[in-house]
């Protein structure tokens, strides 16, 4: 298999080499119009699949076509939207030499005219696939999966990628390019243009029983999905699709340049792509996590509906996730598992399953939330994870009906005397080495109450669902004091992991947020709790630990 990649030593086309560095039978021509660069990536690259630099540039395709004889052609190059009224000049020359085609568009317009080459392609028994990326290939399968369940009338979706992930020049060139300039999206069921990166949301990512992304920042980019997933779907009346990039300052400041072209009919930014590019790819502080969300909103069984779908990718396997639509599609074709000769947008290209097997063994995680689930407050948190907790865990957070939960347990105080006096004001039990807990249970409207008897040292907190920056977490109340937890399970433990706090509804510091590792578990079949409080240069406040049982 012989694919010629325009662009392979860049950002994308450079982890789809890697993506293919197992397969013996790839013969990868890396290439781009600065030969030294194509080497230097040959020079580094390891694994099975050969590889080998390739000087061309993307207006001599058609003698490079001739002279390497690729199978496929993959345009990882871009900015698609700079493409111009040659724009179309290699998917010509690959439909006339009876070459494959795949790219990795991002741009609305590109994608939705590549149908125009259909019947050429067809002709030629060839493939031709515009915009086969996670934006629209994922995003389509997540939403024909929604359609399965309900008659869906709108669709929100965003991507959120880690800091460190790097973004190429081109990538940054077609951000800019399009900051607030036109972008056809359907709205209240008719086209419609509006700004982009001019609307913004804020949304939380969070797959059940992981560690959810912060509360993040997404506007609105014009990405092929605006366009090419409502045709297939009659019902939809809205779409509309948002980067969530960090650091947020930066991102607010595309907002800020965006709108002031939109205001004063400027020209585009582009001529700063460069300096923006600088800046986002030196920046980069916060956690190395990333995601993506697709929200539906419709109608099922005669009733308003909505549900969600949620990704998260750890540290560096988020950025190959844009790479992987066309990892799998040439993987099938090694198979013989050829997409159908013609012309089209990639909307149909893969399912979601396509996509749990490329996923499979690496740190990304997917599942589904409904926002009409109903019930105890931790099973609203958890989705479909709470169903995995063990029995005792289970028993104790389905609260419907008031329970007491008896026990024992064992209690360290700190020494530091700001520790004393953080005890002692919200209540927290002497230390002991072993005394008896009773922890009264009750929920009304949705707010737990988790009254706690340490040995006759009585304290209490309310939990409730979280809402804004903290949807998705669970908030606890001590006194004037808010901590907002992620839960999360893991091994079959339960953590409590603080991500935000505030006094009297004051943020307060994230840097000096009480920590501590705290879980429940099952031993010996017995409800298991441990507890810590810690602070930063206070250390630690308390920690009991013991178990309960159902009276």
């Amino acid at each position: 298999m012989r694919v010629l990649i325009l662009g392979g030593y860049g950002v994308f086309g450079g982890r789809l080499a890697t993506l293919l560095a197992d397969i013996p039978k790839a013969h990868l021509l890396i290439a781009g119009r600065r030969f030294a660069q194509a080497e230097a990536f040959c020079a580094a690259y390891e694994g099975a699949a050969t590889v080998a630099p390739v000087m061309l540039d993307r207006a001599d395709i058609i003698t490079g076509i001739a002279t390497w004889q690729p199978h496929i052609v993959v345009d990882a190059s871009g900015p698609f939207q700079d493409y111009g009224a040659a724009r179309y000049d290699v998917v010509a020359a690959c439909i006339a030499r009876g070459v494959h085609y795949l790219d990795f568009a991002d741009a609305a317009d590109f994608v939705f005219g590549i149908s125009q080459f259909d019947n050429a392609a067809k002709a030629a028994g060839v493939f031709v696939l515009s915009g086969v990326s996670s934006f629209p290939v994922l995003t389509a399968a997540v939403v024909r999966q929604m359609a399965g369940q309900m008659e869906v009338h709108a669709v929100a979706g965003g991507i959120a990628p880690s800091p460190y992930a790097g973004i190429g020049l081109n990538v940054m060139k077609a951000v800019v390019g399009y900051a607030g300039g036109p972008v056809k999206l359907r709205r209240d069921g008719a086209d419609f243009t509006a700004k982009g990166l001019t609307e913004s949301m804020r949304y939380t990512v969070a797959p059940p029983g992981r560690m959810p992304l912060r509360n993040i920042h997404f506007s609105l980019v014009d990405v092929p999905d605006l366009q090419v997933i409502p045709p297939a779907h009659p019902s939809m009346r809205d779409i509309w699709m948002g980067a969530g990039p960090v650091p947020e300052v930066l991102h607010r400041a595309l907002n800020g340049i965006a709108k002031l072209r939109a205001r004063f009919a400027l020209p585009a930014f582009t001529p700063f792509s460069r300096l923006f590019y600088a800046v986002l790819n030196l920046m980069r502080f916060g956690e190395h996590r990333g995601g993506m969300f697709v929200h539906g909103r419709g109608v099922k069984d005669g009733k308003p509906h909505e549900m969600s779908w949620h990704l998260l990718a750890e540290r560096d396997d988020g950025p190959f996730i844009p790479s992987m639509a066309i990892e799998v599609i040439l993987r099938k074709f090694l198979e013989g598992d050829l997409p159908a000769s013609g012309a089209r947008p990639a909307t149909n290209a893969l399912t979601l399953a396509d996509y749990d097997r490329a996923f499979d063994g690496r740190t990304i995680y997917t599942g589904w939330r409904s926002a009409h689930d109903t019930g105890p407050l931790y099973r609203r948190i958890l989705g479909e994870a709470f169903e995995t907790l063990p029995a005792p865990l289970h028993a104790l957070h389905d609260l419907t009906d008031p329970q007491v939960w008896q026990g024992e347990a064992s209690v360290e105080r700190g020494t530091n005397p700001i520790a004393k006096g953080l005890a002692k004001f919200f209540g927290f039990p002497p230390a002991a080495t072993a005394t008896p807990v009773t922890v009264n249970l009750s929920q009304q409207d949705g707010i737990e109450t988790w009254a706690r008897d340490f040995g006759g040292a009585k304290f209490h907190s309310t939990q409730r669902a979280g809402t804004g920056r903290n949807s998705q977490l669970i908030v606890e109340q001590f006194g004037p004091i808010r901590v907002a937890l992620a839960i999360v399970i893991k091994d079959g433990r339960l953590y409590l992991i603080p991500r935000r706090w505030t006094c009297f509804g004051v943020p307060l510091p994230r840097c000096l947020l009480p920590r501590g590792d705290s879980f429940e578990a099952m031993i010996d079949g017995k409800f298991n709790f441990d507890v810590t409080i810690a602070a930063p240069v206070i250390g630690l406040i308390v920690r009991y630990r013991g178990w309960l049982e159902q009276r």
